[in-house]
């Protein structure tokens, strides 16, 4: 695709981030692309209005997010009913998300103008708290949902269900379940495994299990997945993406389903997945 209208969104806590919005607004325009700005990211380079994410998932063909994988969750979580393509550029850390480094910006504008580049389609997560038969409204995710203890140090039980069939009662400090675009963020520091993005399998990783035989369980991404705190004592919380953390009531299950949606996320075609994970990870081989 050759995007006619952008959305520009930017962390403005990193540095750089102005000047490099600036640059991409000039290379754009002078390209005959139409720019539109995200409101935080107007007033960083002192324009007089811009645009809610929201407004700009509406209004643009492309997106294009500056920060790092933090910064496409904050955007995927503010867009509502309508979800564009995202094309990161890395102000970030790691950046398992994003296309290019902010040096390579140069070579970010000629791919997005040319149309060189192609879309992953990304599973998200229907994450959905229950309680009582009634349901509140879903969170989409496209990381992970996390459930995990409160401020006291101890373990937690949660009762857990795959197609409506008990799995086990986890002991351990969490639990995480992660889509294959997740596996290489918390489930992957919790002992999980990389999953391939088009694997067409969801996660399931506990943290710290008091068991040594509980491991991460992998299940099909068409799955329905229950997650229940079975102890009335002690807090239990629930974290999507990220975001602020939901208490949740005892008697309460977490469901957590494919989303209807996916996301479109823009990749370079000349590095691949495996190539990202090498780069990321820093996997050069054996050094015997």
């Amino acid at each position: 695709m050759s995007p006619k209208i952008i959305g520009l969104i930017a962390h403005t806590g990193k540095a750089g981030a102005a000047e490099l919005v600036r640059r991409l607004q000039t290379e754009f325009e002078r390209a005959g692309v139409k720019v539109l700005i995200e409101t935080a990211t107007a007033a960083l380079i002192g324009a007089k209005s811009g645009r809610t994410i929201a407004q700009l998932g509406a209004d643009t063909d492309l997106l294009v997010v500056l920060g790092g994988d933090g910064s496409i969750l904050n955007v995927l979580s503010s867009l509502q009913e309508v979800i564009k393509p995202i094309f990161g550029i890395n102000i970030g850390s790691l950046g398992f998300l994003t296309c290019l480094n902010s040096s390579a910006y140069h070579e970010a504008v000629s791919s997005i103008v040319s149309g060189k580049f192609a879309l992953s389609e990304r599973v998200l997560l229907s994450v959905e708290i229950v309680k009582a038969g009634e349901g509140r409204h879903a969170m989409v995710a496209l990381n992970d949902a996390v459930i995990t203890r409160g401020e006291i140090s101890r373990l937690i039980r949660l009762r857990t269900r795959v197609n409506g069939e008990p799995l086990t009662e986890f002991n351990a400090d969490g639990l995480v379940v992660a889509t294959p675009t997740g596996s290489t963020a918390y489930s992957l520091s919790a002992g999980g495994p990389i999953l391939e993005p088009q694997s067409g399998v969801f996660v399931i990783t506990p943290i710290c299990p008091h068991v040594l035989t509980n491991r991460s369980v992998i299940v099909g991404d068409r799955s329905v997945i229950e997650v229940e705190a079975s102890e009335p004592d002690y807090p239990v919380y629930l974290t999507v993406d990220g975001r602020s953390p939901v208490l949740l009531e005892f008697g309460a299950t977490v469901t957590i389903r494919r989303a209807e949606k996916l996301l479109p996320l823009a990749v370079l075609p000349q590095l691949s997945f495996f190539g990202v994970v090498r780069q990321k990870l820093k996997w050069s081989g054996s050094t015997i």
